[in-house]
């Protein structure tokens, strides 16, 4: 069902509040123009809520509500998660802190679950103070990839920029044994399908760096390149899939060639972020691919050397709003075009 743009319902969870995540959010939606665009919901408490809003004196009006029944359009509404009262001490590292953080995510991604809010967006957390019995997740992505259907992927994207990863928060010492080849199928296709479905490219090209310095440089410098990626690389554009590599990363970006592909796929978490961080920070957003609901989140982290000082940048937060319902919105136009045609009567 295609919706109209106000009545998109974007769920946010507030992220740790010790952190610059509550600023970002209320600075997005201090424009009221935003509001044209979707109506959110944050996942959080009102008291919590308007005390950073008089903190930063933000002229927003803000909705309280206590069940996602009670949404009321083109409002900012925020949901009653929970209903103590919460001691904030920006830039503080708090492990109370961090799970009200969790039970922020943990309700909003129930929501999304239950198709109560249609796309999610998650402020930064702090991976250290989040942990407990109940959450033993090194993130959101994790977390979702259990909770949500489907294979999840870290997709970087800003604008025709996009990068994605063969392997995300693990050891730089463990990536060589990761890389199987059932698991760089996956991922690229999970790409794949993700440029067709989420951003409308019918015939996506996928550029894919090697694992090794040169690439391998031929087996001299590591056969990881020849030996798992390279075949698999070949088999798939045999089956026609445009995927093309492995590439040496060094001067990948340096020399401007990801420009001429839909998608780069780095074979390690800082092999792809640290450039696209440096191209595009401030600017780019966390995708979750390859799930069957859709979630965003901003480039950065907590910043808690600058929280509560009013001077965060907004700009990746409010990108990841957007993004999200763009991708909605792919998503919707697709499933309309893809649908089998009425089968005509036999004579």
């Amino acid at each position: 069902m295609i919706k109209k743009a106000e009545n998109i319902i974007v769920g946010i969870s507030i992220g740790d509040l010790n952190g610059i995540g509550s600023e970002v959010v209320l600075k997005t939606f201090e424009d009221s123009r935003m509001l044209e665009f979707c109506t959110p919901v944050i996942f959080a408490n009102v008291k919590i809520i308007s005390f950073v809003k008089k903190t930063f004196e933000y002229s927003l009006a803000i909705h309280g509500i206590d069940t996602l029944e009670q949404i009321v359009l083109g409002k900012i509404n925020v949901l009653n998660v929970w209903r103590e009262n919460v001691d904030l001490n920006f830039g503080v590292n708090n492990d109370a802190i961090g799970k009200y953080a969790i039970e922020s995510f943990v309700s909003a991604t129930k929501a999304l679950k239950d198709g109560k809010i249609d796309v999610l967006v998650t402020a930064p957390i702090n991976k250290y103070n989040i942990q407990s019995d109940e959450f033993k997740f090194p993130g959101h992505t994790d977390y979702l990839n259990q909770e949500l259907e489907g294979n999840a992927l870290m997709f970087m994207v800003q604008d025709a920029l996009r990068v994605g990863l063969l392997t995300d928060h693990i050891p730089v010492n463990e990536v060589a044994s990761h890389l199987t080849e059932d698991l760089i199928n996956q991922k690229i296709e999970t790409i794949k399908q993700s440029l067709i479905r989420d951003f409308s490219i019918n015939k996506p090209k996928i550029a894919v760096l090697g694992l090794n310095p040169h690439a391998g440089d031929g087996g001299v410098i590591g056969k990881e390149d020849d030996i798992i990626i390279k075949p698999v690389i070949k088999k798939l554009f045999e089956k026609g899939t445009m995927v093309f590599g492995p590439y040496p990363a060094d001067g990948f970006f340096g020399n401007g060639q990801y420009e001429k592909f839909d998608s780069v796929i780095a074979a390690y978490h800082d092999q792809g972020l640290v450039p696209f961080k440096t191209l595009s920070f401030g600017n780019g957003v966390n995708y979750t691919a390859g799930l069957n609901k859709i979630r965003t989140s901003p480039d950065h982290g907590t910043a808690y050397d600058i929280a509560g000082k009013g001077i965060a940048n907004h700009n990746s937060f409010k990108e990841a709003v957007f993004l999200a319902i763009d991708i909605y919105n792919s998503r919707n136009q697709y499933a309309e075009i893809s649908k089998k045609p009425l089968k005509t009567k036999e004579k």
